[in-house]
This record gives C-alpha cells, structure tokens and sequence, in this order.
C-alpha cells in the first residue's frame, strides 16, 4: 500500500505540472484564459487534496479526502472538454492529461467495485 501511496502522490504532483504547462501554452484569448484558469484551480487541487488524504488522522477523513481529489479531477475533465469540445484548444495539446485523467478514472472505479 506504501508505495501505490507514493506512486499516487508523484502522479498528482505530475500531473498538477501537466496541468502548469498546459496552462501556459493556451492562446491568450479570454475565453481560453477563463477557462484555463479553471483547469489550473481544480487540475493542481488534486494532488494537494491528494497529500492532504495522505495525512489523514483517520479512515474517514482519507475517503473524503480521496473524494475531494476525485471530484477536482472530475471538474477537470470537464473544463478540459471545454476547450476541445469549442474548439479553443486542439485535442492533441490536452492528450497527456486526458490519458492521465482516464488511468485515475479506471483505477479507482476498480477499487469500487
């Protein structure tokens, strides 16, 4: 369990960076900056969100801790199918985080079950 921690942990750091560099190629148009804006707040919540479960004092605390970072990677999704989906961003300049998004998706829909 340690190191599936550990990996998580390096994952969202890495993908909150992802989320940094993306943010700064988007064109400076106001609509992609509006929306850019909001994929930085909620695309780098999740792994702080992520270290805060980490720490958690108890069982409860790291679940809702853990649901925390997974609706801020929820909210990503969504304003990252903003900018494709208006043709504000080709899909290809938000791949990496989509594929990232999907790995997280698909794992912890596992853990549900």
């Amino acid at each position: 369990m340690q190191s599936e921690e550990n990996d998580l942990r390096q994952r969202t750091k890495e993908f909150g960076l992802q989320i940094v560099r993306m943010f700064s190629g988007l064109p400076k148009t106001t609509e992609a900056q509006v929306l850019g804006k909001q994929v930085l707040r909620s695309g780098t919540s999740i792994g702080a969100n992520y270290r805060e479960a980490y720490r958690a004092r108890s069982r409860a605390e790291f679940i809702a801790k853990c649901g925390d970072s997974l609706r801020e990677l929820e909210e990503t999704a969504y304003w990252l199918e903003l900018l494709v989906d208006g043709k504000i961003v080709p899909p290809d300049k938000v791949s990496i985080v989509r594929q990232e998004w999907s790995d997280w998706d698909e794992r912890h829909a596992r853990k549900r079950r």
